[in-house]
């Protein structure tokens, strides 16, 4: 699933790939779509995008001008499960394309299309990111740092920190990978109560003796949770790529699976939260881990692949009951085929069986999660 990183870094693709670009007419929804149409039309408009925590807002501007005269149009972004964006030529338009504004002539006619292949994203009209959630953990650190440290008498806060860190509230951008590298990288056990591990936070100051220099440093060589929300995600962003989506190709994954050091690793240990998410860890996972609940660890048998780029954790063992392509069951050995993302986009029945064939004649595995619901 997208977080934070991902969605910015479309961001950055669309800019990219749109300047220089001059649109025109009508914006296409796809009729599967239970989205609101998008009522804008314009003889020449160009195209920009900004991003905050999980959403990305595009801008529709027209050029000097263009006819009919009119204010630009903002749409607002959440990108579900599986939203990206792709340019592509008006003849050659990507399967799940349920969004396209086309370019205007001379020119090849090219189409910049908001791809889904789920249908969970969402767009809004009007450009106002989404109520109630908090400031950006990557662009707007002290207001976030600040609405956190402000508000800990939250009941969100009474959870396990691995809960509250998926609470867009507080944490707008942080989603199940970057929680479990942040809390990993603290060795902080992921059912601790948050509150506990937060309050900490307020009674931390710098001594004042130490010169501006020396307080950078020890920020840089001891950051708090609260700073890592920043950093991590940073990090990603900093990895590069065109962001979620199998448009991003083997080397934008080969590059987030090398920087991976828990998520979905070999030799961590995973157990579902109160929200039934997988959260992976090593050692003690706390005092307010779900009571029956079994702790796993990923063996490193097969576990060259980690997991994909933006992706949701392996599902419940006890939900992959499935076996594909080899004799152990799903349970035990889950892996992405990141070489053939292609496989996993299928929504028909038939072609999703297809699909289980070819991997299980590659000697792959591929997670049930991936796969529509009524299979």
């Amino acid at each position: 699933m997208p977080e934070g990183p991902e969605v910015h870094l479309a961001s950055r693709f669309v800019n990219d790939a749109c300047r220089g670009l001059v649109f025109g007419g009508c914006v296409e929804k796809s009729p599967v779509s239970r989205n609101p149409e998008v009522p804008f039309e314009s003889s020449a408009y160009c195209i920009s995008s900004s991003a905050r925590g999980k959403e990305l807002r595009l801008t529709l501007s027209p050029l000097p001008g263009a006819q009919p005269p009119r204010e630009p149009l903002a749409l607002v972004f959440r990108f579900g499960m599986s939203g990206s964006f792709q340019l592509a030529p008006s003849e050659a338009l990507p399967a799940h394309a349920h969004l396209r504004f086309y370019t205007a002539p001379p020119g090849p006619r090219l189409a910049l299309c908001f791809v889904d292949i789920r249908r969970f994203g969402h767009w809004d009209i009007g450009g106002e990111w989404q109520p109630g959630r908090g400031p950006c953990v990557l662009l707007e650190y002290e207001q976030f740092r600040e609405n956190v440290l402000r508000n800990l008498a939250d009941k969100v806060f009474d959870k396990p920190i691995c809960e509250a860190l998926l609470d867009q509230r507080f944490f707008n951008g942080i989603g199940n990978y970057l929680r479990a590298e942040i809390l990993y990288r603290l060795k902080i056990p992921p059912f601790e109560k948050a509150r506990e591990v937060l309050e900490a936070l307020q009674q931390h100051r710098p001594s004042p003796e130490l010169t501006l220099s020396q307080k950078i440093r020890a920020k840089l060589q001891n950051p708090d949770l609260l700073e890592l929300c920043h950093s991590v995600p940073k990090e990603v962003v900093q990895l590069g790529g065109k962001g979620y989506g199998p448009e991003s190709g083997e080397e934008d994954f080969a590059a987030f699976r090398a920087w991976l050091q828990c998520y979905g690793m070999p030799g961590m240990s995973s157990l579902q939260d109160g929200r039934g998410r997988t959260i992976w860890f090593q050692g003690d996972p706390g005092p307010l881990a779900p009571k029956g609940g079994k702790s796993r660890k990923k063996k490193s048998k097969g576990a060259q692949q980690g997991p994909e780029h933006g992706s949701e954790a392996p599902a419940d063992p006890k939900r992959s009951k499935l076996r594909m392509g080899g004799p152990e069951p799903l349970s035990r050995r889950v892996s992405l085929l990141a070489s053939t993302p292609s496989l996993c986009l299928a929504l028909d029945r038939g072609a999703c069986v297809a699909c289980w064939k070819q991997a299980g004649a590659e000697g792959a595995w591929m997670p049930l999660w991936l796969f529509p619901a009524q299979l």
